[in-house]
């Protein structure tokens, strides 16, 4: 009699559905003298974790939720989402997702992990690297993260001194941060 024995190999990994009505995603724009502050909504996406590691990922950004928290006059805070929606800045009506692909991780200090990816804004994708952190409450998992994006790479130029030498004080930087709270489950 011959007995034959499988190896079974069991991964850890899962595939976390990302919870868009629980996910927050603050902004931040720098300009000399001043900054705005705002909210954009994630319309969907899922995490691929292969135990603390973060192994891919998808996540949709719907970009014509962009709104300012920072503006109390309504009508200067329309006319701001309004001028971030437009052509100078993210053109929501021909570019109305933005799309960040999860490529992988490697572990960093203190539990964090170190994500790169593909972000795509308009029609220009660059690869991204940024530092994130769990925390778990019940079934829920929250990635927190801060990424600094570079809007010049992705056609962005209003107020750019990379591309306007000569705005003077009216430049705004080119950098704006995104402070994520993801929920997945």
């Amino acid at each position: 009699m011959i007995l034959t024995f499988g190896l079974v190999t069991v991964s850890a990994q899962k595939t976390l559905k990302a919870d868009a009505t629980a996910t927050v995603i603050n902004w931040k724009g720098k300009k000399i003298g001043g900054e705005h502050t705002g909210t954009i909504n994630l319309k969907e996406g899922w995490l691929t974790v292969d135990k603390k590691a973060i192994t891919g990922g998808e996540f949709i950004v719907d970009m014509t939720s962009i709104k300012d928290v920072d503006i109390k006059d309504e009508k200067m805070r329309g006319n701001l989402e309004g001028h971030l929606k437009s052509d100078d800045f993210f053109g929501v009506e021909k570019y109305p997702v933005a799309k960040l692909v999860i490529t992988g991780s490697t572990l960093g200090v203190d539990g964090s992990v170190i994500v790169k990816g593909k972000l795509t804004i308009k029609a220009s994708t660059n690869p991204v690297e940024f530092t994130a952190k769990s925390s778990v409450s019940g079934d829920v998992t929250i990635w927190s993260a801060l990424v600094t994006i570079d809007r010049s790479l992705y056609d962005v130029r209003y107020g750019s001194g990379k591309f306007f030498p000569n705005i003077g004080d009216k430049a705004i930087s080119d950098d704006f941060t995104l402070d994520i709270k993801l929920a997945v489950k």
